[in-house]
């Protein structure tokens, strides 16, 4: 019965570290909030435009604030970080805005692959995506 108990405590311990981690990490509107910059200040550093991802706004806004904090902690210089955010840009506009199932598939699998690279860039510099 101890290990039990001892299991569920180590198991909530764990989810409510992903849960304030998540949180504290993240805004919950594009607006910005908690210190981040609103997803149009991000935008405005590259190119001084505001792009509109329509439903993909919100995990567009989470990777580009991954990066930008990637960015500020050195592990980005600012014209990688323009690129990479052009790259997304350029992908949305020829693949994320159609209509085609297929094209939306393809925006989704390399959309997959630059959120990865944005959360492996902030855990580099982020400890709490360390767990330390």
């Amino acid at each position: 019965m101890k290990r039990l108990w001892r299991g569920l405590w180590a198991g909530m311990g764990v989810a409510g570290a992903v849960l304030v981690a998540g949180c504290v990490g993240q805004p919950t509107s594009l607006s910005g909030g908690l210190g981040a910059p609103s997803f149009a200040q991000l935008q405005q550093m590259c190119d001084g435009t505001a792009k509109n991802y329509g439903e993909d706004s919100r995990a567009v806004y989470s990777t580009l604030l991954d990066a930008y904090v990637a960015q500020r902690h050195h592990r980005l210089s600012k014209e990688e970080y323009c690129a990479f955010q052009t790259s997304i840009a350029q992908q949305y506009t020829a693949l994320g805005a159609s209509g085609d199932p297929k094209a939306r598939s393809e925006w989704a699998s390399f959309f997959n692959d630059q959120r990865a690279k944005a959360i492996s860039w902030r855990a580099d510099v982020d400890p709490m995506l360390r767990g330390g």
